[in-house]
């Protein structure tokens, strides 16, 4: 028996209950989100766990944020449908299914949900945080955050972020994909130093598209360090172009940090605003 997630919403007719969660993860030994022929990654671990906790052939996890490999999480949401004869105590379930899987991947919590709940297109925003440091070597940091070898002028990147706000197509900053939009709204971007002297950067979207955070903060890091002005950053972004001269951001120090969505009334309305796919006429109305 497989038990998928195809259509969007659980079918109660055929006994599907959805079940919503959030989990944590250390992204250093994945090779990011999704499944894939021969490597480890996380949608394949927590299939494997869930299903074979429920003793099915394969329970489909849906995640918001399909991070790239390297890439942590500590609030990641998921959906998933189980049958109604599997229905327990989620606190029951959760245990259960962490005790089987990987230490680098734990489920904080699972609660059940509406049948049209979808982690993925009902999500208002996702929020990232990226963290760097600079001089000596920190063992302790380098699996968590970016080392840079230059010094770096914070008040000029966050300056500079600014102007990547709002709606765009952010083409320039992502890999493209076959009929995927590259037009997303950034809602935030900004370089503050913390007290223990790390650089932070958090950037929220109502989506990213693929390596598009990653390519921001690596194109707003090469203004920090000299080489470039917010001039040149806005012609980038105009410029609609990846630039092999323009580095993305190494993943590490990279971390899905939250994932907002409407009341549960709202799930079907936002749903169908995320599935209607924007083009470049969307810029101009």
């Amino acid at each position: 028996m497989v038990l998928s997630n195809e259509p969007l919403v659980a079918n109660a007719a055929q006994g599907l209950i959805r079940i919503r969660g959030k989990i944590s993860y250390d992204g250093k030994d994945f090779s990011g989100w999704g499944m894939q022929p021969d490597r480890r990654t996380v949608q394949g671990e927590l299939e494997n766990a869930i299903s074979t906790f429920l003793r099915v052939d394969r329970v489909i996890v849906q995640c918001a944020g399909r991070t790239d490999a390297g890439v942590h999480a500590t609030a990641q949401v998921i959906h998933f449908d189980i049958s109604e004869t599997d229905a327990m105590d989620m606190k029951d379930l959760t245990y259960r299914i962490n005790a089987i899987l990987p230490e680098d991947i734990s489920i904080q919590e699972l609660e059940v949900t509406t049948p049209d709940f979808d982690a993925r297109f009902a999500a208002l925003s996702r929020r990232y945080e990226y963290l760097i440091y600079q001089g000596q070597r920190n063992p302790l940091l380098r699996d968590r955050a970016h080392r840079s070898y230059l010094p770096l002028d914070v008040p000029a990147m966050n300056d500079a972020s600014q102007a990547l706000i709002g709606l765009h197509d952010f083409s320039a900053f992502c890999k493209k994909r076959e009929g995927a939009t590259t037009i997303r709204t950034l809602m935030k971007f900004d370089w503050t130093e913390t007290a223990d002297g790390l650089i932070k950067v958090e950037l929220e979207a109502d989506a990213f598209c693929y390596s598009m955070v990653r390519g921001l903060i690596g194109a707003v890091l090469a203004i920090g360090e000299g080489k470039f002005d917010k001039a040149w950053l806005e012609n980038y972004l105009a410029g609609r172009e990846r630039e092999a001269h323009v580095f993305a951001a190494p993943a590490l120090g990279l971390t899905l940090v939250d994932v907002k969505y409407p009341d549960a009334s709202e799930y079907a309305k936002r749903i169908a605003e995320t599935l209607q796919v924007r083009d470049t006429d969307t810029l101009e109305s």
